[in-house]
């Protein structure tokens, strides 16, 4: 942490595991962020990382994993309730937030950044939701704050598919709501540690104000992609179940090449975690976020009990050997009846 003329820095500093966040991480920012807030003389909060690869690769999901091996419960409980408290606290700040996303930035790296009033994001930003690919899912919040963020599509095709969303990328699908080239990302930090929020009565105002003091590092060259944004929509809006889209995938015209191996892709998910995906985007969708955050929390505790999310932290973390083997294998004998979220 680091005060500054306007306010405080949040600098997450766990270099070598991509800043992942653990509990004792959590505990740590959240206490921060709350002698933030009940200090009037701090107007902003600033999060970055330290280190060049990332800004947050997510939870410590090794950590998590064997929590669960060793059945200790309680700090896995204890991790996300605290997480997505955390979470939440950013979505309702009524002081600006500001992300500086600078490289990987998933999972509970996207948690942090998804309630900030700005995000930043560097042509080496990675920003992406792979959770299904180990048998979980998109948590901190994402299958609600997506619907209010993306085009219409792109919630079921971020969450379901894992798609990696690329610098510039992160800005059109709105994930972020700035670039800038990484060669700037340090005078970026300074512009804004050093910036005077004197005199400024309200926090709409001290956020315009410092963000026409930072346009000269904003690269707004962000090129449109109507074809890529059409295709989503089509195939991903509105979709009734998970089957629809994959049957709607599968008889897609050859010559609309996002279709191209989707389906493949998406067969090397978890069938329980995409069907759980898909069931929280549909319930999602139009709550509160404190709503979305609890649904989110009941969907953890079912799934960290699940075999599915203990093998693909082996077969993709662990043993690397990209084979997991997945309990049910079909997505059409999930049964997920009696998960009340």
């Amino acid at each position: 942490m680091r005060r500054t003329s306007a306010g405080m820095s949040i600098i997450l500093n766990r270099k070598e595991a991509l800043n992942s966040l653990n509990l004792e991480m959590v505990r740590l920012i959240t206490g921060y962020f709350n002698e933030a807030l009940a200090d009037e003389e701090c107007k902003l909060i600033l999060f970055y990382g330290l280190g060049d690869r990332g800004f947050c690769a997510g939870g410590d999901i090794r950590r998590i994993a064997a929590d669960i091996r060793n059945n200790n419960l309680n700090d896995v409980n204890n991790f996300f309730l605290e997480e997505f408290s955390l979470d939440l606290m950013i979505h309702i700040s009524p002081k600006p937030v500001i992300v500086i996303a600078d490289g990987i930035t998933m999972g509970g790296g996207l948690g942090i950044a998804a309630g900030a009033d700005c995000v930043i994001t560097t042509e080496k930003t990675r920003m992406a939701m792979p959770e299904t690919r180990i048998g979980f899912f998109p948590d901190v919040g994402a299958t609600g704050w997506m619907y209010s963020k993306c085009p219409p599509g792109y919630p079921e095709y971020l969450a379901l598919t894992s798609h990696e969303l690329k610098g510039s990328e992160c800005v059109r699908v709105g994930f972020a709501t700035h670039l800038t080239p990484v060669d700037n990302v340090n005078d970026l930090i300074r512009s804004i540690e050093i910036f005077k929020a004197t005199g400024i009565s309200s926090s709409k105002e001290l956020l315009a104000l410092l963000m026409r003091k930072l346009k000269i590092y904003f690269d707004r060259s962000i090129m449109p992609r109507p074809d890529i944004d059409t295709w989503v929509a089509e195939y991903f809006a509105g979709q009734p179940s998970l089957q629809d889209i994959i049957d709607s995938l599968q008889v897609c015209p050859v010559l609309l090449s996002p279709c191209e191996g989707l389906t493949s892709e998406l067969s090397e998910r978890s069938p329980t975690a995409l069907a759980l995906t898909m069931k929280l985007l549909r319930h999602n969708e139009h709550l509160p976020m404190r709503r979305v955050y609890e649904a989110d929390f009941r969907a953890m505790q079912f799934i960290v009990k699940h075999p599915d999310f203990l093998e693909g932290v082996r077969a993709r973390l662990i043993d690397k050997d990209d084979r997991p083997r997945w309990q049910p294998e079909s997505i059409n004998d999930v049964d997920l009846s009696n998960l009340r979220l």
